[in-house]
């Protein structure tokens, strides 16, 4: 069961404890059902009223019953950027490996790989983008994440009612051979145990709040005249800086949409920036590298590395009948285009060895149109 809206005010209470919920406050000094509050805060204490986050959790047991935190492996999940030497090339991933039901069983810690990242967890000001591959469930594990959200704010054509956040739900289960709490804490992972589930949430209320959204609802905008609108038109989330109109990370996905712009080259155009863009594919076939680009695949064009269409996009689409025409029917792209200069990391440029080392052919055919004796033609 779900609550749609974004940053809502949500209030929710497991059905079979009616009652739940205290009336009134927050905090009272006995809480119905002998439940514990807890607060979970997602923002200063000193933030704007408009902008604070945080919920009301009443739980059959408070989260600080547990014993201490003791450091594991982090495999390949790292903060570690100076590991390898910088590359300003365009690079790009042949589809990561996914893990058969039939091979060593890996869950979504263990399967956690680092592919690129900026920043800093200790001064919470960065971005690391990960891939993740698993083929068994946690059971009686969970995961926390101390360094940031795996989940980002707000801003563009999404439209709010269709995130959907759960309602409540309690387990009320012991677990006498040790429930395992594992935490990402200052880039490492450390691990804890407890002897109960700690999905005990009977009811809650507040705005900080996972959710999820379908990216299949993103409602499109696109030009109507001619040349392109800029790719922010695109954007679902925003991860915000401390500079206004900088993010940390616009994420940003290219969906089936029109194509009706008169004069104008309609694939993405030849562009370098001063923004990092790390992009994947989920399905399908993307409009402007369709041979070389992948589902489940990503490509990472660094601050001001030259990209753009390759060369049967670009001979293709430059003779193309202008007309409306559906645009990346059957395909879902994303990208997060971030003010961070990306660092590579080990396992991203080495270990994982699905670097396209070919990538940069690509564009080698393309030739020179230039014509000195051009004129502008008569209409």
């Amino acid at each position: 069961m779900y609550m749609s809206g974004f940053g809502n005010e949500f209030a929710s209470e497991d059905p079979r404890c009616p009652g739940s919920l205290p009336e009134g406050q927050n905090n009272p000094q006995v809480c119905p059902y002998g439940l514990y509050a807890e607060q979970l805060s997602g923002s200063a204490f000193t933030c704007p009223r408009s902008t604070n986050k945080r919920s009301w959790l009443y739980r059959i047991l408070p989260s600080v019953c547990h014993k201490p935190f003791k450091p594991m492996s982090c495999g390949d999940l790292t903060e570690n950027w100076n590991e390898v030497e910088p590359d300003p090339n365009q690079l790009r991933w042949k589809p990561f490996n996914i893990l058969k039901s039939s091979e060593k069983k890996v869950d979504f810690i263990s399967g956690l790989h680092t592919v690129c990242g900026a920043g800093d967890s200790k001064s919470r000001n960065g971005i690391a983008i990960h891939m993740y591959t698993c083929n068994t469930s946690m059971i009686d594990k969970c995961f926390q994440n101390a360094d940031g959200d795996f989940l980002i704010g707000a801003n563009g054509l999404a439209n709010p009612r269709d995130f959907q956040t759960p309602v409540a739900w309690y387990e009320d289960r012991t677990v006498a051979t040790g429930y395992t709490v594992v935490n990402k804490y200052q880039g490492k992972l450390f691990s804890c145990q407890q002897d109960f589930s700690p999905f005990n949430v009977v009811a809650w209320h507040g705005n900080y709040t996972p959710y999820k959204y379908n990216l299949e609802n993103f409602m499109v905008i696109n030009c109507v005249a001619y040349d392109h609108a800029d790719p922010s038109i695109f954007t679902v989330l925003t991860a915000k800086s401390t500079r206004p109109g900088v993010a940390i990370a616009d994420f940003v996905i290219f969906p089936p949409r029109w194509g009706v712009a008169d004069h104008t080259f309609r694939p993405p155009y030849y562009h370098r920036n001063c923004m990092s863009e790390f992009m994947g594919l989920i399905k399908g076939h993307y409009e402007a590298k369709e041979e070389g680009f992948q589902p489940g695949g990503a490509s990472l064009h660094s601050i001001m590395t030259p990209h753009g269409p390759d060369v049967d996009c670009f001979e293709k689409n430059s003779t193309a009948v202008l007309k409306p025409e559906r645009v990346a029917e059957g395909t879902m792209a994303f990208m997060f285009e971030s003010s961070f200069s990306m660092a590579v990391t080990k396992w991203g440029l080495e270990t994982c060895q699905r670097l396209d080392k070919s990538y940069y052919k690509c564009w080698e055919a393309l030739k020179s149109h230039f014509n000195p004796n051009w004129k502008p033609s008569s209409k």
